[in-house]
C-alpha cells in the first residue's frame, strides 16, 4: 500500500445537476467549504482543502532566518569604464 495513503474508501458518485459530484464521508470532514481540485497525468484526481491563505509577511515570518552559510559571497563592485559619445545635438 501506498506510504502516503492514511486512509481510503471507496464513495459513491452521483448527478448533481448537470455535473457529477462525491459525498465526502465524515472521517474525511474538513474545515471550510472549498478543495482544490487537481488531475494528476496518470488521471487520479486531488482533492486538497483550502484554508485561510496566508499573507506574504505571515509565510515570511513563518521562515526560519538565513545562517552565515546563504550569505551572498563579497563582489567588488566596479565603477563603469567612460564612453565617447558622438553626439552633434543635431536630428
Amino acid at each position: 500500500m501506498n506510504e502516503h495513503v492514511a486512509a481510503k474508501k471507496i464513495v459513491h458518485v452521483f448527478k448533481n445537476g448537470r455535473s457529477r459530484a462525491v459525498r465526502i464521508p465524515k472521517e474525511f470532514d474538513f474545515e471550510g467549504d472549498e478543495v482544490e481540485m487537481e488531475q494528476l497525468s496518470d488521471g487520479t484526481l486531488k482533492l486538497v482543502p483550502v484554508g485561510k491563505r496566508k499573507t506574504w509577511a505571515e509565510v515570511l515570518a513563518s521562515m526560519e532566518p538565513l545562517g552565515p552559510e546563504d550569505a551572498f559571497p563579497e563582489i567588488e563592485d566596479f565603477l563603469p569604464e567612460p564612453v565617447e559619445l558622438d553626439w552633434d545635438g543635431k536630428e
